[in-house]
């Protein structure tokens, strides 16, 4: 019989490299899943681990592999000081999700490091993780993951919208969850205000300052990507290739920038939406604190936007892949075919005992 109470650690590192997040939840089944986040905390990246991590898609195969076993051994650190400093005493399993390098579902590959067997052996914990790589072998685009928790903790809402290093989205159309990725947000937001000397822009105010540029505007919303049908997904390597090679044919302020590029992210989520005031849509990450993205958004759909307490819009994702640990754990689907256009449903993640 299947325990109905777990007590997990969920950690997660985005693609925007602001940190580790790392959540201590304890969940309850009784018909449906419930939720309780008991700790939770975010572990920036010192400069030189930045540095490295957004390099690192230039690493040759060697170089990756002994990043591979540094980070983690890095990782284990971080989640043995979290243990520790939140004097936790009782985990059934901490569920990993790593750190992506690459992502190439359309070359049969990702790669999520951090997730190498050790891992359990450094933290003194039955640890699951890399949980992309199955999706990716079933004809999968390995993401996006967390809609099936979208599915199962936050069914009051029609639209589940994260913004993070991209954005994304996760809905129900007739009996089936959708998900995927709409346009890339703070990897390029926080890219421009670095420019500025700025980590990220806060609050949406140095792209505020900013005036449209129409042309630019244009040109961005003609991308191909966004004519795509789901499921389809982003990386990095998009961002690099796409569309940074047209921002730097704009020689013109970061603001500007910034705002136009702001104006485009807003746009490319209102088209995903139905535009029904009585459609609730769920926003989570850290863009969610940028007021101007916000009200562009507000301003391009009628749609009813619903900001979360700051545990859910700063960790929502840790808790998911928590929950996808458990699911695994259990022997239950925790990836959707629906979702990431993989052959059949499957439990996803790697499981590694002490």
């Amino acid at each position: 019989m299947k325990k109905a109470n777990y007590k997990v650690i969920g950690v997660m590192s985005g693609t925007s490299l602001d940190g580790i997040d790392l959540v201590y939840i304890n969940f309850d089944y009784k018909n449906s899943w419930s939720y309780k986040i008991l700790e939770a905390e975010t572990i920036p990246y010192p400069l030189n681990w930045q540095e490295t991590l957004a390099e690192a898609i230039d690493f040759s195969k060697e170089r990756l592999e002994r990043l591979n076993k540094k980070y983690t051994s890095y990782l284990a650190e971080i989640i043995s000081r979290f243990i520790e400093a939140h004097q936790i005493k009782d985990v059934d399993i901490i569920c990993s999700h790593g750190h992506t390098i690459k992502h190439e579902p359309e070359n049969n590959y990702t790669l999520q490091i951090g997730n190498l067997p050790e891992i359990a052996y450094l933290t003194g914990q039955t640890v699951i993780c890399d949980f992309r790589v199955q999706d990716v072998e079933l004809g999968g685009q390995g993401a996006p993951l967390v809609p099936i928790g979208d599915q199962l903790l936050f069914s009051d809402y029609k639209y589940c919208v994260n913004l993070g290093g991209f954005a994304n989205i996760s809905t129900e159309i007739g009996d089936k969850r959708v998900a995927y990725d709409i346009c890339a947000v703070n990897t390029v937001l926080n890219f421009y205000s670095q420019k500025l000397g700025k980590e990220f822009d806060e609050g949406g105010k140095l792209a505020a300052s900013g005036n449209l540029n129409k042309d630019l505007l244009q040109k961005l919303n003609a991308l191909s990507f966004y004519e795509e049908k789901p499921p389809k997904s982003l990386g990095i390597e998009w961002v690099k290739s796409t569309v940074f090679p047209i921002l730097e044919k704009y020689n013109e302020n970061v603001p500007d920038i910034l705002h136009t590029y702001t104006l485009h992210i807003a746009q490319q989520i209102a088209k995903t939406l139905d535009n029904q005031p009585d459609s609730k849509v769920l926003m989570t990450g850290g863009g969610t604190f940028n007021n101007f993205l916000l009200r562009l958004l507000k301003d391009e759909s009628n749609c009813h936007f619903t900001i979360p307490s700051q545990e859910i819009i700063d960790y929502k994702e840790a808790l998911i892949f928590g929950l996808l640990g458990v699911l695994k754990l259990r022997g239950q689907v925790n990836v959707l075919k629906s979702v990431t256009g993989a052959k059949k449903d499957h439990s996803s993640g790697v499981i590694y005992e002490i």
